[in-house]
C-alpha cells in the first residue's frame, strides 16, 4: 500500500487553497514574499528529483528561499501541499481535441497521457487517491478524460468505471516500471549483466525436467524482450487487453441501445 495519500489534510483549508479562495478571518504575520504557485512548483521539482520521502516542509522552504516557519503562512502542512502538487500536475497535462477519433484511439491516448505524467512525476503514482484532490486541475482532467468515452453507449456510471479501470491499469504499470528502474539504479547492473553473472548458478539449479514449462516460457520471454521484465512490453500488452475488455462492454452497451457497430 502507498505510504502517502491525498485528502489527508484539513479538507476545508485544502479546498480553499486548491481553488485559491482566501482564508476566513484576518491574515496574521507579514505579507508573503512568494506566491503559493512558487511553493507548489518547488515542491514538485523536489519530489521529481528526490522522491516523496525527501519532501519536507524544511526542504521546500529551503528550495524557495524562505524561513521554514514562514512556509506555514502559505500552506498548513505537507498533506495539503501534496494535494496542491497533484492538482498542479494534473492541470499541466495536455488536453488536445480528439473528438473525431475512434474511442479506442481516444482511450489509448488518455492512457498514454497518464503514463507520461507518471514518468515525469514518479511520485504521483505512489499517492493513494481514494479521496482525490477536487481542485481545478483534477476536475479539468476528469472532464476531459470522461469525454474519451463519448459515443460508446456507456451510461454515466459505466463511463466512470471504465475510466477508473484504465487509470488503475496505468498506475499499476507505472509503479512496476518505477520499481524496475529503482532495481537497476540500486544494483548498478543492467538486466543483461545480472543474468550473465548469475547464469552459471541458475543453469545448475533450474532443472528443465522439474520445471519444464517455466524454463521454456521464461527463456522465450527473456529472449523476446531481452530481459526478465520489460515495462514497455508489459504496458503495451496490458493496454491492448484493457481496450479489448472495454470493447466487449461497449459492444454490449451499443447493442442494448440499438446502435449500429
Amino acid at each position: 500500500m502507498p505510504n502517502h495519500r491525498s485528502g489527508a489534510g484539513d479538507p476545508a483549508r485544502t479546498l480553499r487553497l486548491l481553488w485559491r479562495q482566501p482564508d476566513e478571518g484576518p491574515r496574521r504575520g507579514p505579507r508573503p514574499g512568494r506566491s503559493l504557485d512558487d511553493i507548489v512548483l518547488a515542491a514538485i521539482d523536489l519530489a521529481d528529483t528526490d522522491g516523496l520521502d525527501a519532501l519536507t516542509m524544511r526542504a521546500v522552504a529551503q528550495a524557495v528561499g524562505v524561513a521554514p516557519m514562514s512556509l506555514y503562512t502559505y500552506v498548513p502542512g505537507k498533506a495539503e501541499l501534496l494535494d496542491l502538487m497533484l492538482d498542479a500536475s494534473y492541470a499541466r497535462m495536455p488536453r488536445p481535441d480528439r473528438s473525431g477519433e475512434p474511442w479506442r484511439v481516444r482511450v489509448a491516448a488518455l492512457a498514454g497521457d497518464n503514463r507520461e505524467l507518471f514518468t515525469a512525476h514518479p511520485w504521483a503514482a505512489e499517492v493513494a487517491t481514494g479521496r482525490p484532490p477536487l481542485g481545478p486541475g483534477m476536475m479539468a482532467k476528469y472532464e476531459y478524460e470522461l469525454r474519451a468515452f463519448d459515443g460508446t453507449g456507456l451510461d454515466d456510471v459505466g463511463r466512470d468505471a471504465a475510466l477508473t479501470y484504465v487509470l488503475d491499469f496505468v498506475r499499476a504499470a507505472a509503479r512496476a516500471a518505477a520499481e524496475a528502474r529503482l532495481t537497476r539504479r540500486e544494483t548498478a547492473w543492467s538486466d543483461e549483466e545480472w543474468w550473465a553473472a548469475n547464469a552459471p548458478l541458475l543453469g545448475r539449479v533450474l532443472d528443465e525436467q522439474r520445471y519444464p514449462t517455466a524454463v521454456r516460457v521464461g527463456a522465450a520471454a527473456g529472449a523476446a524482450q531481452n530481459a526478465a521484465y520489460s515495462p514497455d512490453r508489459a504496458y503495451e500488452f496490458g493496454l491492448a487487453r484493457v481496450l479489448d475488455g472495454l470493447g466487449v462492454l461497449i459492444d454490449g452497451a451499443r447493442s442494448r441501445a440499438g446502435e449500429a457497430d
